[in-house]
C-alpha cells in the first residue's frame, strides 16, 4: 500500500511540475547593421507561451512594436520594407530538440536547441536554434542569437540603399517567463 501511495504521488508531483509558462514583455532586438548606417530595431514586447511538458514553444511578436532611435528609419522600417499593415506580426512555433537534458524544476543554465516555423513578412520557412534556458527560481529565462537573410523572407531592399543594410538581420531574444496559474 505505501509503495501505491508513494508511486501516486511521484506521478503527481510529476503533473505539477510540467508546466505552461509565458510573458507578454519578452525582447527580441535585430541588427541589419552595415559598416555604413546602423540598423537597429528594439521590441519589448514579444508574447512566449512554453510548455515544459510538451517542448512546445510559441512567439509571437507585433511588427509595429519595434522601436528605433530614428523615427524616420522606424517608418521606413513598417512602411517600405515589413509592410507592418499587411503583415502585422512574426510568428515561431516550434518544438525543443533536447527537452529531456533541460530540466525545468532545478535552478541552472541549459544548452537549449529549438526547431519550427518562423513567419515574417508572410512567409514560413523553417529554421534551428540554439541557445540558453536558465532556470532561477522556478523561472525560465530564454536567450538566443541568429540570423536570418531577408530575401528568404521576401523583404526586398532597393538598389540605392543596399549599401547600408544587411542583407541578414541578426536576431537576438531574451525572454524571461512566469508560470501560467
Amino acid at each position: 500500500m505505501k509503495k501505491i501511495i508513494i508511486a501516486i504521488l511521484a506521478l503527481a508531483s510529476l503533473q505539477v511540475n510540467a508546466q505552461k509558462f509565458m510573458t507578454k514583455t519578452g525582447s527580441i532586438n535585430f541588427s541589419a547593421s552595415s559598416p555604413i548606417e546602423k540598423i537597429e530595431g528594439n521590441n519589448k514586447s514579444a508574447a512566449c507561451l512554453l510548455d515544459s511538458k510538451t517542448g512546445n514553444i510559441d512567439f509571437v511578436v507585433q511588427i509595429k512594436s519595434f522601436i528605433f532611435k530614428q523615427q524616420l528609419m522606424q517608418e521606413h522600417f513598417n512602411e517600405n520594407y515589413m509592410e507592418s499593415d499587411k503583415f502585422s506580426k512574426a510568428t515561431f512555433k516550434g518544438n525543443f530538440n533536447n527537452l529531456t537534458s533541460i530540466n525545468f524544476t532545478k535552478d541552472g543554465e541549459y544548452p537549449a536547441s529549438v526547431y519550427g516555423k518562423l513567419t515574417i513578412h508572410g512567409v514560413t520557412k523553417d529554421i534551428k536554434s540554439t541557445g540558453t534556458i536558465t532556470i532561477k527560481n522556478g523561472k525560465p529565462t530564454l536567450i538566443s542569437n541568429f540570423s536570418i537573410k531577408l530575401s528568404d523572407y521576401g523583404i526586398e531592399i532597393p538598389g540605392a540603399v543596399q549599401d547600408k543594410i544587411a542583407k541578414e538581420a541578426k536576431i537576438s531574444l531574451n525572454c524571461s517567463l512566469d508560470a501560467m496559474k
